[in-house]
């Protein structure tokens, strides 16, 4: 019996490097035992023949995905099932597409459960505010994984909470990230964690407010929120109560007269008497203030608020994106979220002060679409963008700069007119109405969008060639050289 023995639990490349080297060697699937965690001396045994190659060993590429999903997965066969399945597929070349066979089917329930994990843990974490110990926010959130998913799942909290300080506790390991630096620690008890923050109690009020005893469907709820997660979800005391009053509560909807629609917003053609006179703005100070009770389309009903534009006033660079994002909208600042970390790393590899830049947005208001707990970024419509034109217009009257760049095809449009496609202008040098140089790029998220790493590398070199050439148009922009 040969003994492999792994570092850690997902140990993927470790696991690989013994697989070869048995595989190799031809030994067989019984003939090995996979251990985790066990530093006794001696790896393979004495009479594993070490020097040459052996056989050549090739799998399908999709065999390298299953493989770095299954080992996520608690079950303590795993590795002796992926070495399986690669001693299979040695002679079976088509083995993965019989879905069948009794290890490939196993294979793919563990790698589907190790999904169904980590999906759980991005809809059921929740974070509570704790004192950092020098009066700054920071959050600490507690969840139970079934598997060890911890490092798969960790860019999607690292993207979504960016500008957070927080911390990710859980019977497997823990996920810390200051907001430079992801981390991964030990294993924590739920003792470790909060109990509640001030927070809970606004939550657990929307909570209630938005559950419709009419669409209730018990079995589907609990079928896409377990109730093993329950006593870790601040609002999952209201749950039962809501469920046992959701016949009465119906019951009391059919009884009640039907009630005369009313108009949620005023349509846009309605004056709004408290809407500011926007003829008397005569700085931009006075704009961002107007902007803040803008009522130009309806974006403003669900968004949390403006978002005006930032940077100073004597910039002569104006960047205009789309609009804010889900970060820039809690925050009120445009460019601080997944998007505008791109930006700034790229505009330092460009060369570029960022601080001497303003940036905005063709639209103030953020618009998504709700999907459960998440809001996702919704494309502005063209009356939309004509909308804000207003506020962008000021905003490069009061500015004034020498160069105006478009950061997506919205931007583009909304400065320009511009139907066609943002390649046939990015490149060349336009101009505005009045004569400002402009420029057109790719907006950063697009970046952040694409899945392939190595147009993702080529893209982002791309964009911060176009951001030196507005370096080499707008001098005022460049950083100094260093002494």
């Amino acid at each position: 019996m040969f003994v492999a023995r792994l570092s850690h639990p997902v140990d993927f490349e470790g696991w690989r490097g013994f697989a070869r080297r048995f595989a190799q060697a031809l030994v067989a699937p019984s003939a090995i035992d996979w251990r985790v965690g066990d530093h006794e001396a001696g790896l393979f045994g004495e009479d594993l023949v070490e020097g040459g190659e052996g056989r050549a060993l090739s799998v399908p590429r999709a065999f390298i995905m299953l493989a770095q999903e299954v080992i996520c997965h608690s079950d303590p066969a795993r590795f002796d099932l992926l070495y399986r399945l690669l001693w299979r597929l040695q002679e079976e070349r088509e083995l993965l597409q019989i879905a069948s066979d009794h290890d490939v089917h196993r294979a793919a329930a563990l790698a589907r459960a190790v999904r169904r994990d980590m999906h759980k843990m991005t809809a059921f974490v929740r974070f509570r505010e704790v004192d950092d110990g020098d009066g700054g926010e920071a959050f600490v959130a507690w969840f139970e994984p079934e598997h060890h998913i911890l490092e798969k799942v960790a860019p999607f909290f690292v993207e979504r909470f960016t500008t957070m300080r927080w911390t990710i506790l859980t019977p497997r390991g823990t996920l810390l990230w200051d907001g430079r630096e992801l981390k991964l620690g030990e294993a924590a008890t739920r003792a470790q964690a909060p109990t509640s923050d001030a927070m809970e109690e606004w939550w657990r009020t929307y909570y209630a407010s938005i559950f419709n005893p009419a669409r209730l469907k018990p079995k589907a709820m609990k079928a896409e929120m377990p109730v093993k997660y329950w006593r870790n979800l601040p609002e999952a005391e209201l749950i039962s109560p809501l469920i046992a009053d959701a016949t009465r509560r119906t019951q009391e909807m059919i009884m009640s007269a039907p009630t005369s629609p009313q108009k949620r917003r005023p349509a846009a053609s309605t004056p709004d008497p408290a809407a500011p006179d926007l003829s008397a703005i005569e700085s931009w100070e006075e704009a961002a203030s107007a902007a803040r009770s803008c009522r130009r389309c309806d974006l403003w009903c669900d968004a949390t608020q403006t978002v005006f534009g930032e940077g100073p006033r004597s910039a002569p660079v104006v960047f205009v994106g789309e609009q804010p994002g889900d970060q820039e909208d809690l925050a009120g600042t445009p460019f601080v979220g997944p998007a505008g970390k791109v930006f700034d790393r790229a505009m330092a590899e460009a060369g570029l002060d960022r601080t001497q830049a303003y940036v905005t947005n063709a639209v103030k208001h953020f618009k998504f679409q709700l999907r459960g707990k998440r809001r996702i970024h919704e494309k502005p419509n063209a009356g939309e963008v004509k909308a804000c034109r207003f506020w962008l217009d000021l905003e490069l009257g009061f500015v004034k700069p020498q160069l105006v760049v478009a950061l997506g095809a919205t931007a583009l449009k909304a400065l320009t007119g511009h139907a066609g496609s943002l390649a046939s202008a990015r490149g060349r040098e336009l101009a505005l109405p009045d004569g400002t140089p402009l420029l057109a790029t790719v907006h950063p998220s697009y970046l952040l969008r694409l899945p392939d790493e190595q147009a993702k590398e080529s893209e982002t070199k791309r964009f911060i060639t176009d951001l030196k050439h507005v370096g080499s148009l707008a001098p005022g922009l460049r950083l100094p050289r260093a002494a």
